[in-house]
C-alpha cells in the first residue's frame, strides 16, 4: 500500500492513476512524523476491504518527549460534517472511490486552502462507509499543546476567515448535492401573541457556583429596560452555599426554582424547567452562572432586535475575559461568518451559534431542550434555524469569564470526543430532517 502526503485532489488523482493496481492508498494529512505499528497496513487494508469503506482511519498515540498518550478518535456519522473532524494524521482511501468522487471537481475545489480535502471527504461519504478502527496503530509527535478551551474558537478567529469562507462554499455545495439546503426565506413570527407575566426573563441554570452566581444575578438585576423583567435561577442541587446565597438576595424580580438530584436534570432540563414555569416572560434570555452582562442595556437591545426582525431567536456576541473582566484571547466572539442568506446552512458545519442566546418563549416551549449539559443550546438553535429567522447582534453583550472552575477550560481528549460525538449526533438528526423535508416538498410540487 502506497503512502503519500496529501497536497491537492489533482495530485492525489495523479498518484492513483500511476498506481492502478493499488486498491487502497494511505494518505498523510499533516507533516507530523509517523511511526507505524508493524501490523498497520495489514489491519487497515483488512478493515477497509471487509467493510467496503471509502475512508478508513484509526486511533493513534501522541508522543511528547519521553511520554506517550493515547488519542482515540470517534466514529463518523452522517452529521460529522464539520471541517475539523479528527481523522488523525493518516487515512486509508479506496482509490476507485477517490476517482469517482473527484471526477467532476472544479479547479476551485482542488486549489482551495486545504487542497480540496474537505470537499473530497464529504463527497466520498455520500452513500459510502467511513470506518473508524478503534485500535491504536501508529504514533505521531504532539504539536498542539493548547488547552481545549483555547482551541474551541479557532473557527471564529478572524485570521481564519479566508479559510472558513472556502469551507462554507464547499459545505453548501455538499448540502445541495444531498438535498439538504434550506430555503433562503425564513418564517417571521407574531411576537405579540400570548400573555406573559413579564416581557423578558433572564434564565440562569446553576450548580455549585457560589463564587460567581452573585455577580451574574447582580448584572441581570442592574438592567434598565423600559419593560418588565425578572431573573429565573434554576438551582440544580447546589451543595456549596449557592442556594443559600440566592435565597438571601431580597429582590422581587429574582425567582429561584430549586431542583433536587432525583430529577436528574442537565443544563437543558434546567432550561425547560424555567421556560415552562409560570414565571417565564415573553422572551427567555440566557446568562451563564459565571458570566455577566456587559452593560445595563443588554436586555433592551435583545428585545428590540426581536421586534425589529420579527425573529424567533436572537444571538449576541461576547468578550472572553479573565475573572477580573480583562480581555483574553481570542477576545470578541461575534460569529461574523453568519449571513441571513446562508447562516442556517453553514451552522451545521461549525460548532456553535454564539451567545448570549435569547428565545421567543412560545417557540422554545414547542421545541424544548434536550436534557443534557453540553450541546443543548446547539440542538435548539439548529432546530429553530431550520424554520425561523434568527437575529444577530455583533457587539459584545456579555463577558464570558475564564477561571479555574470553568467546565470547558481544559478537557481530556475523551471528554472532547464525547462532546464532539454528541454534536455530530445532533447534526445527523437535523441534517436528516432537512433532507426529508426537502424531499417531501419536491414531491408535493
Amino acid at each position: 500500500m502506497k503512502i503519500i502526503r496529501f497536497t491537492t485532489v489533482d495530485n492525489l488523482r495523479e498518484e492513483i492513476c500511476n498506481n492502478l493496481l493499488e486498491q487502497f492508498i494511505a494518505v498523510r494529512l499533516d507533516d507530523r512524523h509517523i511511526i507505524f505499528d508493524s501490523n498497520y497496513q495489514q489491519r487497515m487494508e483488512e478493515v477497509a476491504a471487509d467493510s467496503d469503506a471509502s475512508i478508513t482511519y484509526c486511533h493513534y498515540r501522541e508522543k511528547n518527549g519521553d511520554s506517550v498518550a493515547l488519542h482515540p478518535v470517534i466514529d463518523y456519522q452522517f452529521g460529522s460534517v464539520r471541517n475539523d473532524f479528527d481523522f488523525g494524521s493518516v487515512v486509508v482511501l479506496n482509490a476507485a472511490d477517490v476517482l469517482t468522487a473527484s471526477e467532476f471537481f472544479s479547479p476551485e475545489d482542488s486549489n482551495s486552502p486545504d487542497g480540496g480535502w474537505y470537499a473530497l471527504r464529504l463527497r466520498m461519504s455520500i452513500g459510502n462507509t467511513i470506518a473508524a478502527v478503534p485500535e491504536y496503530l501508529y504514533t505521531v509527535e504532539k504539536i498542539d499543546f493548547r488547552k481545549s478551551g483555547e482551541k474551541q474558537h479557532d473557527y471564529v478567529d478572524p485570521r481564519n476567515s479566508y479559510y472558513q469562507a472556502h469551507m462554507e462554499r464547499v459545505f453548501t455545495e455538499f448540502l445541495n448535492d444531498i438535498d439538504g439546503l434550506l430555503p433562503v426565506t425564513r418564517s417571521r413570527v407574531n411576537l405579540r401573541k400570548g400573555t406573559f407575566p413579564v416581557e423578558a426573563s433572564v434564565i440562569i441554570p446553576v450548580r455549585n457556583r457560589v463564587s460567581t452566581i452573585k455577580d451574574a444575578v447582580e448584572s441581570a438585576l442592574a438592567q434598565t429596560p423600559d419593560f418588565s423583567f425578572n431573573i429565573i435561577v434554576v438551582d440544580n442541587g447546589s451543595t456549596d452555599g449557592t442556594r443559600e446565597l440566592l435565597n438571601s438576595i431580597e429582590d422581587p424580580r429574582l425567582v429561584v426554582i430549586p431542583v433536587n438530584d432525583s430529577e436528574f436534570l442537565g443544563i437543558g432540563g434546567c432550561w425547560n424547567k424555567a421556560i415552562l414555569s409560570e414565571h417565564c416572560g415573553r422572551f427567555a434570555i440566557q446568562l451563564d452562572s459565571d458570566d455577566v452582562y456587559s452593560s445595563p442595556d443588554t436586555l433592551s437591545r435583545i428585545v428590540d432586535k426581536f421586534y425589529s426582525d420579527r425573529c424567533a431567536m436572537v444571538i449576541g456576541s461576547y468578550m472572553m475575559t479573565d475573572g477580573n473582566l480583562n480581555p483574553i484571547p481570542p477576545g470578541l466572539i461575534d460569529h461574523r461568518e453568519w449571513t441571513d442568506m446562508n447562516g442556517a446552512n453553514n451552522a451545521l458545519r461549525i460548532n456553535g451559534f454564539g451567545a448570549p442566546r435569547a428565545f421567543f418563549t412560545p417557540v422554545i416551549r414547542s421545541i424544548l431542550f434536550p436534557n443534557v449539559s453540553y450541546g443543548e443550546d446547539y440542538a435548539v438553535a439548529l432546530r429553530i434555524s431550520r424554520e425561523y429567522a434568527i437575529g444577530r447582534i455583533y457587539d459584545p453583550l456579555y463577558y464570558c469569564r475564564r477561571w479555574s472552575g470553568n467546565s470547558d477550560a481544559d478537557l481530556s481528549i475523551e471528554k472532547v470526543n464525547t462532546h464532539n460525538e454528541y454534536k455530530d449526533f445532533i447534526r445527523s438528526v437535523e441534517l436528516i430532517a432537512r433532507v426529508r423535508a426537502n424531499v417531501r416538498n419536491q414531491e408535493e410540487e
